[in-house]
């Protein structure tokens, strides 16, 4: 028996495995931007420099500095269902390899039986004489062995470690897509406490001038027209403060689903610009290091390395399959009054399949795979193509927002100056409603716009860390035929593993104590 498992082993071992080999595609050459980029942009103080080969943290978002956006996060990396159900799909795909690993392995199979008779002595003796009752037992030991000769097991638990590698980068996108996305809700909800701010401001002063114009034209020095028009934007600056107030509700709720909460009981942080701190340094990324650090493309390109692996797996299926069998047992009949001698038996074979007509079925099915192939590789060229979409649009629009800020903080600040000294015209009787009415809509619009502004510079930064594929360790980038194969809730650690012989992933301690 060893030197037949040992024979088995050795021509496992000598086979080739039929198909293409997976190799990585090459990196692109190219600029990130179809224009030059200046490596510092701002002026007057609002400034960032952007710096080649920066490392963004694995908590990239305590950049900004933030107790409250890092509390949140903090929750919802241990609580986001849907980040869950992606850890969760990374343990089936890991199983699922691992199960598919068994193929490299004789399977053994053990019988027992035993069975206690009493044949009928009319049919088995003469007439008169006595039967006594016996028993059988009996044992048996099987093991059989699919050679794998033109590798297509193999191929098929390449194929499934190549899923399981592309489950890790969905996990990889769904923390990143999570982290981006409450982020970005908190810069917004800073965005809308700072026009909420200044829309309370237009109100009160909305009514002050209703005042104002009220006594005027008690005194008959304004007319009763520029009451209610004064009315009507007051109105105007109350609804538009209320509809500011229903969205800072429902972007309340979001954060609290994301974060793994029901909206009932909300969230106790709250966001405003003060405690945002926008990042003096950002980073920029050779391409090279944008394709091994997305996990978007990194998944493609497993997908890719799965489909290849896959027309292996169909081109095997085209040859001869060998199988050995062999098998050894004992039985044994045993009387009241004593036992016979067992009787030993064993038996060695092999077998060799081969389909001679099958009306071109398997023939299809390889054809069906090396076309998946070619769509897998269709699949990764796009999300290239999109990933460098993604990193150009954001740099491109840095600097534009950028001047925009610097250029609405000037008009806020001047909206401002102009609304107060047209109130106090307005008391002195030197300045008419209509301008009045013409400076609170300046202000109104010059704040929102420079709240917006605001937010634009930090959502930028949030977008560039997502569009650069997040945060990852300096030193330790995965890159070449190492992949990641461990994620942790709490801490979102990283560990290499080679490629074909994944690590099984680490749980959490929330997913530990669910399994409990």
């Amino acid at each position: 028996m060893a030197v037949l498992i040992g024979s088995v082993f050795s021509i496992l071992t000598s086979g080739c495995a039929v198909g293409p080999d997976f190799r990585s595609p090459p990196a692109p050459s190219t600029s990130l931007s179809p224009t030059p980029l200046a490596k510092t942009v701002g002026r007057r103080g609002e400034t960032l420099t952007y710096v080649e080969g920066l490392a963004i943290p694995m908590r990239w978002w305590e950049l900004f500095h933030c107790p409250a956006l890092n509390s949140i996060l903090t929750r919802a990396i241990s609580a986001n269902p849907d980040l869950q159900a992606a850890q969760a799909a990374l343990r089936i795909a890991d199983a699922n390899m691992q199960a598919a690993r068994g193929s490299f392995f004789p399977q053994i199979d053990a019988n027992v039986g035993a069975s206690s008779q009493r044949p009928n002595p009319a049919q088995t003796q003469p007439p008169g004489s006595v039967t006594s009752p016996y028993s059988v037992a009996s044992g048996q030991l099987s093991v059989s062995f699919a050679l794998d000769v033109f590798g297509g097991n193999r191929r098929r638990v390449e194929s499934l470690t190549a899923q399981a590698e592309a489950q890790y980068f969905e996990v990889e996108a769904a923390y990143l897509t999570l982290t981006s996305k409450i982020a970005l809700a908190a810069i917004a909800e800073a965005s809308l406490r700072d026009e909420i701010g200044s829309a309370e401001t237009s109100v009160s002063v909305g009514r002050d001038v209703l005042g104002i114009l009220k006594q005027q034209a008690d005194a008959n020095e304004a007319t009763l027209v520029d009451v209610s028009t004064q009315d009507v934007a007051l109105s105007q600056f109350e609804q538009s403060l209320q509809s500011l107030k229903k969205r800072l509700a429902i972007g309340r709720n979001l954060m609290a689903a994301l974060a793994g909460g029901l909206a009932g009981n909300g969230i106790q942080e709250k966001f405003e610009f003060a405690c945002l701190k926008l990042p003096k340094e950002l980073p920029l990324s050779l391409p090279a290091d944008i394709v091994r650090r997305r996990p978007d493309v990194r998944a493609a390109e497993a997908n890719m390395h799965s489909a290849t692996a896959e027309v292996g797996v169909a081109i095997a299926n085209r040859f001869p399959q060998f199988n050995l069998t062999a098998s050894a047992g004992a039985s044994t009949v045993a009387k009241f009054a004593g036992a016979w001698p067992p009787f030993l038996f064993w038996s060695i074979g092999g077998s060799a399949a081969q389909t001679l007509f099958d009306g071109m079925t398997l023939a299809q099915k390889q054809r069906a795979a090396e076309a998946g192939l070619d769509r897998s590789e269709a699949l990764y060229r796009s999300t290239v193509i999109t990933a460098f979409q993604n990193v150009a649009d954001v740099l491109q629009t840095m600097e534009a927002d950028r001047r925009s800020f610097v250029v609405a903080r000037r008009g806020m600040e001047a909206a401002k100056v102009n609304l107060d000294r047209t109130r106090m015209l307005l008391g002195k009787r030197l300045a008419s409603a209509v301008q009045v009415l013409n400076a609170q809509q300046l202000f109104a619009q010059a704040s929102s716009s420079h709240a917006q502004a605001k937010a634009a510079l930090r959502a930028n930064s949030v977008m560039l860390f997502q569009a650069l594929g997040g945060g990852w360790k300096g030193d330790q980038p995965a890159r070449g035929n190492a992949w990641v194969t461990t994620v942790s809730n709490a801490d979102h650690r990283t560990v290499l593993g080679e490629r074909g012989s994944p690590k099984k992933p680490m749980r959490s301690a929330a997913e530990e104590a669910a399994v409990r």
